[in-house]
């Protein structure tokens, strides 16, 4: 996304781009505390299908609540109340569609959690790539303790990141945990002073972004998808990812850049 192209415009989240080749992506329902409608299920499908399809530039996405009380607070139990079964259904269809949208995503998102990722905020937090999280952020998989389970990816992404018997505790009490807890056990990748979080982001996105971007996107889909294989299957696919960058103009100028002791200038070719 070039810095000078206006982002598209959607009923519940705020897109702009900081920098060229970043896109700064905000849940912005905070009358609700940022919580998980339809709609905002919707949106994040469209945007992130839409750079699934097209990047058109975008090197990094960070993925940020509005205001400071929450990330995301969830699903909108006010839209769901007196919803119909059918009606329930139909409404996960698509959240489970944006769990994939996420996940699926090309180029790296990096979250920044600026308040409470409760339920299915957390499981949008987990889908990103790494988190960042403000000190005073709170995550819960809260959705026993309202008959339901986490059915956005929760008992995949959180297991993964923090192991089976950590997971199943937090997730079979539906009890909250702070931001350095998330830390300590590996969801989280920093914590920061909520006026540093934003910044902190956005400067580590700037560092991906300046990288060479097939090379990041392989790196991404190598790390993420050998992760679920056998070991020599994962170094199989490895090196099937490492072949694409021998023949680019990218991984030429990468060489000569740093022959001739000088920045790159990477073209995503």
């Amino acid at each position: 996304m070039n810095a000078s192209v206006a982002p598209p415009a959607f009923e519940t989240l705020r897109i702009s781009a900081p920098a060229e080749h970043i896109a700064l992506v905000t849940l912005a329902r905070p009358q609700a505390m940022n919580a998980l409608n339809t709609q905002m299920g919707r949106d994040l499908v469209t945007f992130f299908e839409a750079v699934a399809l097209d990047a058109a530039g975008l090197r990094c996405i960070v993925l940020t609540g509005e205001g400071e009380r929450a990330f995301c607070a969830g699903g909108d139990l006010k839209e769901r109340r007196g919803m119909s079964d059918e009606a329930w259904q139909r409404q996960h269809v698509v959240f489970e569609r944006m769990v994939r949208a996420l996940l699926d995503c090309p180029v790296p998102v990096i979250g920044a959690v600026n308040g409470a990722a409760y339920g299915g905020g957390c499981e949008i937090a987990a889908c990103c790539d790494f988190l960042y999280a403000a000190e005073h952020a709170r995550f819960a998989q809260s959705e026993v303790t309202l008959g339901i389970m986490p059915g956005g990816g929760g008992t995949q992404t959180i297991a993964r990141a923090i192991g089976e018997r950590r997971a199943k505790e937090l997730i079979l009490t539906g009890q909250p945990f702070s931001a350095s807890e998330a830390a300590q056990w590996g969801l989280v990748n920093a914590v920061l002073p909520q006026g540093e979080l934003l910044p902190a982001a956005l400067a580590t996105a700037t560092t991906i972004a300046n990288n060479a971007p097939i090379s990041v996107r392989q790196a991404k889909q190598s790390i993420h998808r050998g992760l679920q294989m056998a070991l020599r299957d994962g170094l199989t696919f490895e090196i099937e990812a490492y072949a694409r960058m021998v023949p680019t103009q990218d991984r030429h100028e990468g060489v000569t850049a740093f022959n001739e002791k000088r920045p790159p200038r990477f073209i995503g070719k």
